[in-house]
């Protein structure tokens, strides 16, 4: 009597002790470990190894003094170039978005030629012969042909001005970035001479 009596206890505990199991909520996942944050010289694909234990926080140190020295020294800032870049593509965007809306000028100038033509041949027909539809009709094609040419030749000195300043734009952007990649690698050469002579191995 007595084992039964055991036996109902022990299942009875072993059933609430799942059940209990089941009611409690998972563990929580530890949370994620933030990225590690790129050095000054990372940013510029600079490659930095502190030969001589130096602290993440004394290489950051320096690492801006370096950087500071090589600008004085070089006369070039990267970061300054880079938005230098930024603007030069920005402004051969807008040179292109001109030419194509110049192209799409002489759109719809037909249709505004005959308008006016019409109206305009209207008039003289109905004076000239009491006939204000047929005024009309000749009116609106010579108003197409005049605002087609109109619109050409508008188009052409317009295209021909954006052209001129698109190919300088052009040259110019070219001649820009040769001269940034030269005054980049000079800075670059600056900067490591600099890491190097505080005991850090550099590569880029």
């Amino acid at each position: 009597m007595t084992a039964k009596i055991f036996a109902v206890i022990g299942s009875i505990a072993v059933g609430a002790a799942a059940a209990l199991a089941q009611t409690q909520p998972a563990a929580a996942p530890p949370p994620a470990q933030p990225a590690p944050q790129k050095t000054l010289a990372a940013t510029l694909n600079v490659y930095v190894f502190p030969t001589a234990g130096q602290a993440p926080a004394q290489q950051s140190t320096d690492e801006a003094t370096c950087y500071n020295w090589a600008v004085q020294n070089t006369g070039t800032d990267p970061f300054k170039l880079q938005k230098q870049t930024q603007e030069q593509q920005q402004q051969a965007q807008q040179a292109q978005q001109q030419q194509q809306q110049i192209a799409k000028a002489g759109e719809g100038a037909g249709v505004k030629g005959a308008v006016g033509g019409a109206a305009a041949g209207a008039l003289i027909g109905e004076i000239a012969s009491d006939d204000a539809g047929r005024g009309a009709a000749y009116g609106a094609a010579a108003g197409v042909v005049v605002a087609r040419r109109r619109t050409k030749q508008a188009q052409a000195e317009a295209s021909q001005q954006v052209e001129q300043q698109s190919q300088q734009a052009q040259q110019q952007s070219q001649q820009a970035q040769q001269a940034t990649a030269q005054q980049v690698e000079n800075f670059k050469k600056a900067f490591s001479v600099c890491l190097e002579a505080q005991k850090y191995m550099v590569k880029y």
